[in-house]
């Protein structure tokens, strides 16, 4: 995949990418219904005991949808409710409207969990969260050695669990966390010019949330090809479709309650 685009050229191949694996799969055509629906923060991620998670103290909304059975999840700032076939997902505004591209962000993610290609497309609930932070951390560890960590996303028990071992610096958009120390470590603004482009360039490694892919910025990260890692079940299906590297241990976890 060409990295230097535009979000319009991103979410136009995006959507040309499932449109075409819907025909090879033979599904186009058939009246299969997609309903999505808003979680509550307890739904989403159940009783956990930490309660900085943005879902709680900011603005996402995870959005839920149902595919033959197979669920997927979104994080997004613009939430909106729909029930309607394949067909009609496919003509959804995903590159103007942010409501449009969280529905089919989230549709996407359970038709490619129906479809066996991807997994860890539901977000682990209760002590899930840091359980899977713990894994992350081993992951990196085994696989990278000991990286300076550019995190681009406030998630508080990753960046707990990353703290302990990695220099790591830490961005945000959300005023609830940017300017507060958590964990030991500054969250800095990313709506302050050169920040986040700042700790790309310091960082061996950049973990970026994959909610990315809901506000549109995901295509800020796409150069950093190989020094990039995208972590969460929001992305799971585009990056399967995209080649993009995705890390997320949710499924291990599905089960596990505190």
């Amino acid at each position: 995949m060409n990295t230097e685009r535009t979000p319009e050229l991103f979410y136009n191949e995006l959507a040309a990418r499932f449109s075409s694996l819907l025909e090879s799969e033979g599904l186009m055509g058939e009246d299969v219904m997609i309903s999505t629906r808003s979680l509550t923060p307890e739904e989403a991620i159940g009783a956990t005991r930490r309660r900085d998670y943005p879902i709680i103290t900011g603005k996402d909304v995870m959005v839920q949808a149902e595919c033959m059975g197979a669920l997927g999840q979104a994080f997004t700032d613009a939430p909106a409710e729909f029930r309607g076939t394949l067909g009609e997902i496919c003509t959804l505004d995903i590159n103007g409207d942010s409501h449009d591209r969280g529905l089919f962000i989230a549709a996407l993610n359970a038709v490619m969990k129906h479809l066996g290609l991807v997994e860890c497309t539901v977000h682990c609930r209760n002590d899930g969260p840091e359980l899977c932070a713990v894994d992350a951390a081993a992951y990196i560890k085994k696989t990278y050695g000991c990286p300076k960590i550019g995190l681009v996303g406030y998630q508080p028990s990753l960046l707990s669990a990353l703290s302990a071992d990695f220099p790591i610096r830490v961005v945000d958009l959300s005023p609830v966390n940017t300017g507060q120390e958590r964990c030991g470590v500054m969250v800095e603004d990313g709506k302050v010019e050169g920040v986040t482009a700042s700790i790309c360039q310091w960082a061996d490694l950049v973990l970026c949330t994959g909610s990315t892919i809901c506000n549109g910025s995901i295509v800020d990260f796409l150069h950093l090809k190989d020094k990039v890692l995208f972590y969460g079940t929001t992305l799971a299906g585009a990056a399967k479709l995209m080649d993009l590297p995705r890390l997320c241990f949710a499924d291990r976890y599905q089960r596990k309650t505190i």
